[in-house]
């Protein structure tokens, strides 16, 4: 049964204590998401060799491509639950839920059979050598198959924020990283799976968590009740999630293809080079993941003061959020580098993957909290019901950087100090643009509000 406790009054009181509320369960929710990919790098690292643990890195990046846009249109669900419920329109909040599970299945079949199709020819278009490609496309392959599952999690996860409850998803989460990291260990260490055991482990425990959210909304109350009998397509609130989420998503598969260029650079470098890169991505995960709780929670409380017509509110939120994702981002991150050579490890005990590891870590870790404050502006933007914009200027500001940063100055100076050095860089011109375009939107909307009360 839903209780009180779990929710959050967003439009009401100071922020500090609430947001540190909302966002340190999302943290810890995020750190164990990762733990599912990290368990698959740490087993496949000391007991599959360097190249199983190249195969499974190099997928990320267009794993990520292929799941992007749909992973936005939950983006849509977290702004319409919470803009209804901050308006107290109790109709339209359930009509959203249902429509947002429905969805869900559908757009988590679908991947199934696109995932499992384009594996390998995209993997080849990447430049995968030929000593990880047919690693790399098994392990895809299988993971696509638990996407139904990862899409209903995040579906519902996105209803849960909505309210501000992050709890109930970090006890989920808790509970299928447990298993996951049990039956890595089962399967690659007893039964020599290698990366196929990982990623039937991954998927195993995708669907424990997937089912742990499902059963939590069919046990809810009032309007965020879930009932199977009249799951349907609402096409009203469709339109809204995708006018909201398609950008979001869309922004997201476009970050993805640079990251595919990058990846694909770095590829060039060898199969010891991706392991490093794989090991020091996967530790930087870690970083971001904590810091884009505040983009969460910044879009989650814009969303509900806008609802509830409490806009003097917004500008406190983004301050907020924005002074604490900065302290976040610089302390992990530099602890992260700070400690980078054990941590590295961790993952393989080759000292060139640990020494590629630690020049990834150098470039982007120490500066991370750029990223943290980039994606904060977007979540502020995108809870005012602003997706386009933020859309477009991420796209020419970080992926048209980037890919002109890969096609110019890394061509000149090839080497992967060049290269990792593209994303602080496109990092900070990013953010200023965000920052541009807050300010004009919240003029708009105080101008507007001003007419408002003149009539």
């Amino acid at each position: 049964m839903k209780t009180k406790s779990y929710e959050i009054d967003m439009c009401n009181g100071p922020l500090t204590g609430k947001l540190l509320k909302f966002t340190v369960p999302l943290m810890l929710s995020g750190i164990l998401q990762l733990l599912f990919n990290a368990a698959d790098i740490v087993v496949v690292g000391h007991f599959a060799g360097h190249q199983a643990l190249a195969a499974v890195g190099s997928t990320g990046s267009l794993i990520n491509l292929l799941v992007n846009v749909f992973i936005g249109l939950s983006i849509g669900t977290n702004v319409l639950v919470a803009n209804y419920t901050g308006a107290h329109q109790e109709k339209a909040v359930s009509e959203t839920v249902h429509t947002s599970i429905l969805l869900s299945l559908l757009c988590g079949t679908f991947l199934i059979f696109f995932g499992i199709i384009l594996a390998k020819p995209l993997l080849s278009l990447m430049g995968t050598p030929d000593d990880v490609i047919s690693q790399a496309t098994l392990y895809m392959q299988i993971y696509f198959v638990g996407m139904p599952a990862t899409m209903l999690y995040n579906f519902g996860a996105a209803v849960l924020r909505a309210t501000g409850d992050t709890q109930r998803p970090l006890y989920f989460l808790f509970a299928a990283g447990i298993i996951n990291v049990v039956l890595n260990l089962i399967f690659v260490i007893c039964f020599h799976m290698g990366v196929a055991g990982v990623a039937t482990a991954t998927v195993i425990s995708q669907c424990v968590s997937a089912l742990l959210v499902l059963r939590c909304l069919l046990h809810e109350t009032g309007c965020f009740k879930l009932y199977l009998n009249k799951l349907h397509i609402h096409k009203d609130k469709l339109v809204q999630m995708i006018r909201i989420g398609l950008p979001a998503g869309m922004q997201g598969a476009i970050f993805s293809i640079s990251n595919v260029l990058i990846q694909s650079s770095i590829n060039s470098f060898g199969s010891v080079a991706m392991a490093g890169s794989t090991a020091s991505s996967n530790l930087e995960g870690f970083v971001y993941t904590s810091m884009n709780a505040f983009y969460q929670a910044c879009l989650s409380f814009t969303s509900q003061n806008l609802g509830a017509n409490k806009k003097e509110r917004i500008n406190k939120i983004l301050i907020t959020c924005e002074i604490l994702v900065f302290f976040v981002g610089l302390i992990m991150g530099n602890v992260a580098y700070f400690f980078g050579d054990r941590l590295l490890h961790i993952y393989s005990s080759d000292p060139e993957v640990i020494r590629f590891g630690l020049m990834r870590m150098q470039v982007i870790c120490t500066v991370y909290f750029l990223c943290g404050m980039m994606d904060v502006l977007v979540g502020s933007l995108r809870g005012l019901n602003y997706s386009i914009i933020p859309m477009i200027v991420s796209i020419v500001g970080v992926c048209g950087l980037r890919i002109l940063w890969i096609f110019t100055i890394f061509q000149w100076h090839r080497s992967l100090f060049i290269l990792y050095l593209s994303y602080p860089v496109t990092w900070l011109g990013t953010a200023v643009a965000h920052l541009i375009c807050f300010i004009i939107i919240r003029k708009k909307l105080d101008e507007r509000k001003h007419y408002e009360l003149g009539n």
